[in-house]
C-alpha cells in the first residue's frame, strides 16, 4: 500500500499534468487559429504527451493499491502573441513541472518509498528533454524573429511525429 502523503503528492501531480495537456491544447487551437499549422501540430503532439503522463500516474497508484482523486482543473490561458511568447511559456512552466516532480521525489525519499522513486527518475529524465527542447525552440525563434524565418520554424514543427 502506498503512503498517504506520497498518494496525496501523486493526486495532485496527476492534476497538474491534465492541467499541462490543457495548456497545450489551448496553445494549439490559438496557433491553429493564426495559421500556424506545425506549431498547432506541435502543440497537439504535446497535449497527448501530458495526457499520457498524467495516465502514468494515474496507472502508478492504482497498481499500488492506492485511491485515485481526480480534482477539478483550473482555466489555462486563450492565447498567446507570438510563437516566442508561447514557447517561453512552454519553458516556465516545464521547470516548474520539473520542481515539482523534484519535490515528489524528494517526498518519496523522505518516506522511504522506494518504489515511488524508480516510479520517478522516468519523469526526471523526462523533464530534463522537455526543457531542452522548449529551449532550443525559444533559440531558433529568437534567431529568425518575427519576420519570415517563422515560416522556416513552422514548417520545422509540423514534422515533429
Amino acid at each position: 500500500m502506498i503512503n498517504s502523503r506520497v498518494l496525496d503528492a501523486l493526486n495532485n501531480q496527476i492534476n497538474a499534468e491534465f492541467w499541462s495537456s490543457y495548456l497545450y491544447l489551448s496553445m494549439a487551437a490559438d496557433f491553429e487559429n493564426k495559421g500556424f499549422e506545425g506549431f498547432s501540430h506541435w502543440f497537439r503532439l504535446q497535449y497527448k504527451e501530458e495526457s499520457e503522463h498524467a495516465l502514468k500516474f494515474l496507472d502508478y497508484i492504482n497498481d499500488r493499491g492506492g485511491t485515485v482523486r481526480l480534482h477539478a482543473i483550473k482555466d489555462v490561458p486563450q492565447t498567446w502573441p507570438t510563437p516566442l511568447n508561447a514557447f517561453e511559456d512552454v519553458l516556465t512552466h516545464e521547470q516548474k513541472v520539473t520542481e515539482m516532480i523534484n519535490n515528489l521525489m524528494d517526498l518519496a525519499i523522505q518516506e522511504k518509498d522506494y518504489a515511488t522513486q524508480n516510479f520517478l527518475r522516468w519523469f526526471i529524465d523526462e523533464q530534463v528533454e522537455e526543457e531542452k527542447v522548449a529551449q532550443g525552440i525559444i533559440d531558433k525563434l529568437r534567431r529568425v524573429g518575427d519576420g519570415g524565418g517563422l515560416v522556416y520554424v513552422d514548417k520545422e514543427l509540423k514534422k515533429r511525429q
